[in-house]
């Protein structure tokens, strides 16, 4: 099993942290629950934590975050040419939701506020016969976004995607990269929490709708698992 280092950018609410735990807390478990012996190492941007050097880690994880990749945090740069770094290292990386769109933008993709607003709740992606990651016909996961990667970069094959979103999955021609915009690491409790947050800014029946879409099944495990087995890849 790899060492996965995992890229921390955005932060739980503290209201919500002590029941929940953080991002990368919520990424360990899923993590573990595929390869309990699994070796993780947290890089925390919000606590003041220094970028490593991507030439010297073995497999990378970029969290999700309140903020947009296009918002000019004098951080976001900095970000972008360590996964520039990684990806000509060939280094296996993952990225999730925020993590998803900072990559497609560091490799030439456009990432930008949707005109369909709010995804929240519990979405299903199609998922792409034979693209050697994840299987099935279709993946239900929750998601929690504004943002989306609107033109794929060059480089990147979608492999899970949605009326809602396009672009959901995409995988790297260098097959060391994979982003899905869903969040595996939720549990269905704090799916229910992005709800709650979003109460007030998304419209009330977006949010009715996506409460009651948690009851349904979700193939959160399924794809923490992918992407795990992915990161192990050397």
């Amino acid at each position: 099993m790899a060492r996965i280092t995992i890229i921390e950018t955005g932060q739980v609410p503290p209201k919500y942290r002590e029941r929940h735990g953080s991002f990368s807390d919520m990424f360990e478990r899923m993590v573990r629950a595929e390869d309990p012996s699994a070796e993780v190492e947290i890089v925390s941007i919000p606590n003041g934590d220094a970028l490593p050097d991507p030439g010297k880690l073995e497999a990378v994880l970029i969290t999700g975050a309140a903020a947009g990749v296009y918002d000019g945090l004098d951080w976001i740069a900095p970000l972008e040419d360590f996964v520039r770094s990684a990806y000509a290292n060939r280094t296996p990386m993952v990225g999730v939701c925020f993590g998803h769109q900072l990559i497609a933008q560091a490799l030439g993709g456009t990432v930008r506020k949707s005109d369909k607003g709010w995804g929240i709740g519990r979405h299903v992606y199609r998922v792409l016969p034979d693209n050697g990651v994840v299987d099935g016909e279709a993946i239900a996961i929750a998601c929690s976004h504004q943002d989306q990667v609107i033109e794929a970069p060059a480089d990147a094959l979608t492999i899970l995607s949605s009326e809602f979103t396009p672009h959901a999955g995409l995988l790297y021609a260098n097959g060391a990269a994979l982003t899905v915009q869903p969040h595996p690491e939720f549990d269905v409790a704090f799916a229910e929490v992005c709800c709650e947050l979003r109460e007030g800014k998304a419209p009330d029946d977006v949010v009715a709708t996506a409460r009651a879409s948690l009851a349904e099944p979700m193939d959160s495990a399924k794809l923490g698992g992918a992407i795990t087995r992915f990161l192990a890849r050397r």
